[in-house]
């Protein structure tokens, strides 16, 4: 009997001493045994990226001429719009230029912008995360702003050699300073907890009370400009309903984000340009 004791328990004992030898290693060790771990998992998830696209590519192959043609045209009118689209940015943008100039206001600093394919994506209730494939080979820094075309999709949390890891804005890890859109005043946007399959929601407080947002008249959200991180006027979602908060001084209220980001395939890091 007492040997049949001692082999039932003995997974127990390993288990507890892997544990406190864990313990006992040096943080730099533990730090560094994760960064190498990463780094040799890395190359897997990238090659099934690519190995994705590759499937895409014989997939496209495989349709009729017909198709390939129907799906030209609609290319073809997007890229209309786009360029209609690009001619009244440049528009836009030098005036702006002009009013900065005749008002003597500050010109936010300048970006350059990375595209990146997304690798992986750990979308469930705690960890809004996503996986691209860019890292310090392509300049990618820690706290660099990543945007999608509907706006915000969160920053950079960690970068490696080859991909890096984007919290989202979804994340309720991440907290940044916002404003409604034509009010220049602050208030603080944090990501909520996104169940699986459900459109993701985020929340506002500290609103000033003079401002109001229902489902029949939501307000747009964008970024501040505070903080350092992300430039002012970064579409972050729609706010939908604002209420009193405990101490009667300020709002709080639910934020409406774009549904299209847990299905993002590509996305693009804001990079600062230094001055010459």
């Amino acid at each position: 009997m007492p040997p049949e004791r001692f082999d039932t328990s003995r997974p127990f004992i390993t288990l507890g001493l892997v544990v406190l030898v864990w313990l006992l290693v040096p943080t730099v060790l533990k730090r560094w045994s994760k960064i190498s771990f990463y780094e040799l998992q890395a190359p897997v998830e990238v090659s099934a990226s690519y190995l994705r696209e590759l499937q895409d590519y014989w997939a496209w192959r495989s349709r009729s001429k017909t198709d390939i043609y129907n799906a030209y045209q609609d290319l073809a009118g997007v890229a209309a719009q786009y360029a209609h689209a690009a001619e009244e940015n440049a528009t836009l943008r030098s005036e702006v230029q002009k009013l900065e100039d005749l008002l003597r206001l500050p010109t936010f600093a300048d970006y350059r912008s990375e595209a990146a394919r997304v690798v992986t994506r750990d979308l469930n209730s705690w960890w809004q995360r996503l996986t691209i494939r860019k890292g310090t080979n392509h300049g990618l820094t820690v706290g660099a702003p990543v945007i999608f075309s509907g706006g915000v999709v969160g920053r950079i949390s960690e970068v490696h050699a080859s991909t890096a890891i984007v919290d989202m804005i979804t994340s309720n890890r991440l907290r940044l300073a916002a404003s409604f859109e034509g009010d220049d005043r602050p208030i603080s946007f944090q990501g909520g907890i996104n169940p699986p399959l459900s459109r993701p929601e985020a929340t506002v407080e500290f609103v000033p009370l003079d401002l109001y947002a229902t489902p029949a008249d939501p307000k747009a959200l964008v970024t501040s400009g505070l903080g350092g991180v992300f430039p002012r006027g970064l579409r972050l979602g729609t706010v939908i309903q604002l209420d009193p908060s405990p101490d009667g001084l300020f709002k709080s209220g639910r934020v409406r984000l774009d549904p299209r980001l847990n299905k993002l395939t590509e996305v693009a890091v804001l990079i600062p340009i230094e001055p010459l």
